[in-house]
């Protein structure tokens, strides 16, 4: 159960058996909103298969993705902080799958006696604040044609697949830009024989071209993943 998520198999053995009674597996549907913003952070989720958007509502309704939570994350880094806070995003099943939670404060206890977990929480910390502070920069300054490439790499990164089962919709709202950008990109990228893309699915065909295709970001916050968490 515990194998798909990389920082469930980064747990020392021995902490791993004081949660195991107390994590829950749980199947979420794509769509499903997992928090909305004044929640209290009443669970942790570790992704095994699922990947899980974080997004931010501007008050036209304008939406944008700040952050996506997969099979190298845990969704819940503000227990980390306090026992109790309140979320301050939407959380949202971007590719549905399984995952398994955890309460708050059990955890938190596990953290407060154990410095090895501990340690493990702070550099995933560090590590999504690496994804969050580069996808900002990315979003101002490079052009839909390399973040296109790079926002497919890193969903494939995190649910360990070359399928990837998005609409056009779907990706434009995650990138905050218009459906007709998005089409005129992946037709691109299919015309390159880089990805495939039919009715809502997209296939990943040539991993190495969309990494040339990319801009700089995914592999900077792979870098950062890599080195605080250890390779995939």
């Amino acid at each position: 159960m515990y194998a798909g998520n990389q920082i469930l198999t980064a747990l020392p053995v021995d902490v791993l058996d004081q949660l195991a009674p107390h994590f829950k597996p749980v199947t979420l549907a794509q769509g499903e909103s997992i928090y909305r913003p004044g929640d209290i952070l009443t669970h942790l989720y570790f992704p095994i298969n699922c990947l899980i958007s974080i997004t931010i509502t501007m008050q036209n309704g304008a939406i944008a993705e700040v952050g996506m939570v997969g099979n190298r994350d845990v969704l819940g880094i503000h227990a980390f902080i306090g026992s109790r806070e309140i979320i301050q995003t939407d959380c949202v099943v971007q590719i549905a799958g399984d995952a398994v939670k955890i309460d708050t404060k059990v955890l938190w206890q596990e953290v407060d006696h154990n410095r090895e977990l501990r340690d493990l929480l702070l550099r995933y910390a560090q590590a999504f604040l690496a994804q969050v502070s580069q996808t900002a920069a990315c979003n101002s300054l490079h052009t839909l044609e390399q973040r296109l490439p790079r926002w497919l790499l890193e969903v494939q990164s995190r649910i360990g697949s070359n399928e990837l089962p998005l609409t056009q919709e779907f990706i434009a709202l995650m990138l905050g830009v218009r459906r007709a950008g998005v089409t005129q990109m992946a037709q691109k990228l299919q015309e390159r024989k880089l990805i495939r893309y039919h009715r809502g699915h997209v296939q990943i065909l040539n991993q190495a071209g969309l990494e040339a295709s990319a801009c700089e970001c995914f592999k900077t916050v792979k870098a950062q993943y890599d080195r605080l968490l250890g390779e995939k």
